[in-house]
């Protein structure tokens, strides 16, 4: 497993451990130079869009001390993006991740499956079995 899946692993874990919906991690290292891997999640509201940008900035700042190169978003918190370089973060709310249809996009793209990341993941979850 390289550095990057192990990020977007993690960056999945902490979206999760937050209660994000329908996440998903696409390896896109092959199919574009962007980077290696979106990480995608929903949100109900857009309150929660912006409290699950701003936990996963704060924890990849703790556990990997990176920052994002970029960050972007709308005025409405109706979706936001956190760009690590390897590792782009898609944080939508769920009417916009349907109209935005990014895996549909990237469909030519390998899907991780949540049992893989999970896994991956065990040791940075807040809630540890």
């Amino acid at each position: 497993m390289t550095d990057s899946q192990k990020f977007a692993c993690v960056a999945a874990r902490m979206l999760d451990d937050k209660l994000a919906s329908n996440i998903t991690i696409l390896n896109i290292s092959n199919v574009s130079s962007l980077g290696d891997f979106f990480v995608i999640a929903s949100a109900d509201s857009p309150v929660q869009v912006k409290a699950l940008m701003l936990h996963v900035k704060e924890m990849m700042k703790k556990y990997f001390e990176r920052l994002p190169l970029r960050t972007e978003n709308d005025l409405k918190n109706r979706w936001n993006l956190l760009d690590y370089g390897d590792v782009i973060i898609h944080i939508l709310h769920k009417e916009e991740r349907e109209t935005y249809a990014i895996e549909k996009f990237w469909n030519h793209a390998f899907s991780i499956s949540q049992d893989v990341w999970k896994a991956e993941s065990e040791e940075y979850s807040e809630y540890k079995s």
